[in-house]
């Protein structure tokens, strides 16, 4: 059996219930791989109030009443009797303050003839707590697992996933870099949960019970639950599954924040012009970002040196400069994080001034309080880099377009070395042309994509798509594109999508066709019956060369850069809003010029679309307006 082949037999067990390898070992399911939702089984009940706080609703939970916030584990674990092996923890809440030396318990899951916990979460200043019962009841003993510098207690919304497996205790804090712990003491194989009941913000006691709000708590069964919470745009307040008194937004607040009916939805009503963001030359790409405790970023790839790209930073609700880093016509910014340490990376695609083909990583200074050089890579026309992890291993990909004349050349994968604290090549994958690669996951299993533009002779080829196994990455599908220039993994509910923007459509060797750039993106859904991803959609644009996945409130939109119609640079761009069976259909048409790169990003004052112009010196900040 073919390695693909292999994959999506395991693939194909593992999205009809049946558990998946992990780590040489099979988790045989008895709660079915659906998320179980804890939270909802309390709310609303006696000793819980709705506040509302910072644009989302939380519960409150009481001191005066811990009993009335249990309920016995057999709701949830119907059955079978034993808690899974593997699973995620995802927790959405919001931290008011814990005094010095104080622990608060989000859940605690305890037997009825024992004190002890069997499982539980519990937050102290600046650390989370992760407490287990170490073996079957009798003669087991409380284990322990702590994650420090973990500072919660900022009165703002924090999403955190905890993802367990044996040995390996994983936690990340609203998408960033995880934080790996490795003990001696593995979760329990087969820990029964039997005449066990769950606590939620007491373990049994008055002492301990957490005074924030907790908006989402859920149990996922058998899987990491981190990519699928950090690929939605707005990570603090991402969810898998939210009791309904928590879901809907009020009229109007009120002066006690307590939530009153009745409620209606966020809906995109239309986008608004917000700020002219006069940029130091043509734009091919911008990069939105946040560094903790330091503020929002975006940083624009500028075509001409000097001056080189500019970083710019949200201040007083707009994008002001903020530093300057000389580029070579830069095509790209990637930001990335390795434990502590924030980079950036820029793809140059000219030479510099000593002749050299070199594209640079960033590394952020606290100290002098911006990005300063940290390590160069020699590239051939660069177009984007790819930042991802692994198996805890971080990986940078880049796309190389062409050296000189020559289309057909490698990209290359580079892996992260802890010791020398430089990335190191990889693995070399050969690319036509290429302008982008996309990472993401389905399950345990890792896949990039590639998106292949010309040939040398033709922009009618293959694209690829590769999936991590046995340490590479290994060819999985090709899909037939036209000068394909981005690829945008989408998830909606439980389907995953893949968009492809297709720039041109040119073939030395056939007729020119009437308009070489009015021509179909696609879409495809995956479909694991038929083992590949099939096309969902096709949908016209005009020399199309970025999309952007976004969702508002319940919605989900689709916006596409379209650049040129063979005629004129001046194009709409269109957003697309998902009907479901409908698919993708246009809602809103959006002046552009020469457009070449969306971005989404959200402030606490509302959400913004970003577009970079490849053909003037402005780019511009659009506000979502929302009814």
């Amino acid at each position: 059996m073919s390695a693909p082949l292999l994959l999506w037999v395991i693939l194909l067990r593992w999205a009809s219930g049946g558990g998946f390898l992990r780590g040489g070992r099979t988790w045989q399911h008895c709660t079915d791989l659906r998320p179980l939702d804890v939270l909802s089984e309390v709310a609303p009940a006696r000793g819980v109030r709705v506040f509302h706080a910072r644009g989302l609703r939380g519960l409150q939970l009481s001191a005066s009443r811990p009993r009335a916030l249990a309920f016995p584990a057999s709701r949830l674990f119907i059955h079978c009797d034993r808690f899974p092996e593997e699973f995620s923890i995802i927790v959405t809440l919001r931290v008011l303050g814990v005094p010095a030396k104080s622990n608060e318990y989000i859940f605690t899951l305890m037997a009825e003839e024992s004190p002890g916990v069997l499982v539980g979460l519990r937050y102290s200043p600046d650390k989370l707590h992760f407490l287990f019962w170490s073996q079957e009841r009798a003669g087991g003993w409380q284990s322990r697992v702590t994650f420090p510098n973990v500072s919660l207690a900022d009165s703002r919304w924090h999403t955190l996933v905890l993802a367990v497996s044996g040995q390996s205790f994983s936690l990340t804090v609203d998408c960033s870099s995880s934080k790996d712990v490795v003990v001696e003491t593995p979760f329990p194989a087969s820990l029964s949960v039997r005449r066990a009941n769950f606590y939620l913000g007491n373990r049994q006691r008055r002492k301990g019970v957490f005074t924030g709000l907790l908006r989402q708590l859920v149990l996922l069964p058998g899987a990491d639950a981190t990519p699928q919470i950090c690929t939605t745009m707005n990570f603090k307040v991402a969810t898998l599954s939210v009791p309904t008194i928590l879901q809907d937004v009020p009229v109007k607040p009120v002066s006690n924040e307590v939530l009153k009916y009745p409620y209606v939805k966020h809906r995109l009503d239309y986008v608004e012009e917000y700020q002219n963001l006069v940029t130091n030359s043509e734009t091919m790409g911008i990069e939105v970002f946040t560094i903790p405790k330091v503020g929002l970023f975006a940083a624009t790839a500028n075509r001409i040196s000097p001056p080189g790209s500019a970083i710019y930073k949200w201040t007083d609700g707009k994008f002001v400069p903020y530093q300057n880093i000389p580029t070579y016509q830069a095509q790209s910014w990637k930001y990335f994080t390795i434990g502590k340490k924030i980079f950036l990376a820029v793809a140059n695609f000219e030479q510099n001034e000593r002749g050299q083909e070199v594209s640079v990583i960033y590394k952020w200074s606290h100290r002098k309080a911006k990005f300063v050089t940290y390590q160069r890579i020699t590239t051939h026309s660069a177009r984007d880099w790819e930042a991802f992890v692994i198996e805890g291993e971080a990986f940078l990909a880049v796309v190389n377009h062409r050296e000189g004349n020559n289309h057909n050349i490698d990209s290359v994968i580079y892996r992260w070395n802890p010791r020398t604290g430089l990335f190191e090549a990889n693995q070399t994958i050969a690319t036509s042309g290429a302008y982008d690669w996309e990472f993401f996951t389905i399950g345990p299993y890792s896949f990039l994509a590639v998106a292949n533009t010309f040939n040398g002779t033709s922009t009618k080829i293959y694209s690829h798509i590769y999936i991590w196994l046995s340490g590479s990455f290994q060819l999985f599908q090709s899909i037939l594109t036209f000068g394909a220039a981005d690829w945008e993994v989408l998830r909606i509910g439980d389907r995953v999508f893949l968009a492809v923007a297709n720039s041109h459509s040119y073939d030395s060797g056939m007729p020119a066709p009437s308009n070489f750039y009015a021509i179909n993106s696609s879409i495809y859904e995956l479909n694991i019956t038929a083992q590949m991803f099939v096309k969902f959609q096709d949908l016209l644009t005009y020399s199309a060369l970025d999309w952007e996945f976004f969702s508002v409130g319940d919605d989900s939109f689709l916006v596409v850069a379209n650049s040129f119609d063979g005629f004129t640079f001046s194009v709409n761009s269109i957003i697309y809003r998902w009907q479901g069976y409908e698919g993708f259909v246009a809602a809103h048409h959006l002046p552009t010029i020469g457009c070449r790169d969306w971005e989404v990003f959200h402030t606490a004052d509302g959400s913004y679309l970003l577009y970079s112009s490849a053909r003037e010196p402005l780019s511009k900040v659009l506000k979502l307006k929302t009814t």
